[in-house]
């Protein structure tokens, strides 16, 4: 009896689908000083920066001239990460402080760890860790007939998810 029982457990954990990875929601970059929102961007995913620590600067290195004026809440950082293996997404990052564009991947490392990868022609590649973070969301819009801004507001702070 006692052998058939491990048989039948065995079975249920071999059949039982993984857990798969998600890195969608909110990550605290490796320095603390920006938080990204991960979420789904029709087959891909997609990262926002929503929270920077001080004032919001502007997207002052961008080559288009035209956007170096943006705020940098809102500006997309991670830009179609299209899953190519299991835990694995591969698209382009955005590197605001430069100015450029690079092909980079994602994996979760655990699950308030994500391993973030940007790479120059293909070989000269660095990454960091950025880590799980729970953002406090700002304020409601006041009540009594006032319209909502017309642009989303960033949340107030955001701090890491313990491990």
């Amino acid at each position: 009896m006692r052998k058939s029982w491990l048989a039948a457990m065995a079975f249920i954990c071999l059949s039982s689908p993984a857990l798969a990875a998600d890195p969608t929601g909110d990550w605290l970059v490796a320095d603390k000083t920006a938080a990204i929102r991960i979420a789904p961007c029709g087959d891909a995913l997609c990262g926002h920066i929503v929270w920077t620590k001080g004032p919001a600067g502007t997207d002052k290195n961008n080559p288009d001239p035209a956007k170096r004026n943006r705020s940098v809440i809102g500006l997309p950082i991670l830009l179609s990460m299209k899953p190519v293996a299991a835990n694995r997404w591969e698209g382009e990052i955005y590197h605001a402080q430069e100015g450029k564009i690079y092909s980079g991947n994602i994996s979760l490392a655990s699950d308030n760890v994500l391993r973030i990868e940007g790479c120059v022609l293909g070989f000269l590649c660095g990454g960091q860790d950025w880590s799980r973070t729970k953002c406090d969301e700002a304020p409601a819009a006041p009540a009594g007939g006032r319209t909502a801004p017309t642009t989303p507001a960033s949340p107030t702070s955001c701090r890491a998810v313990a491990p």
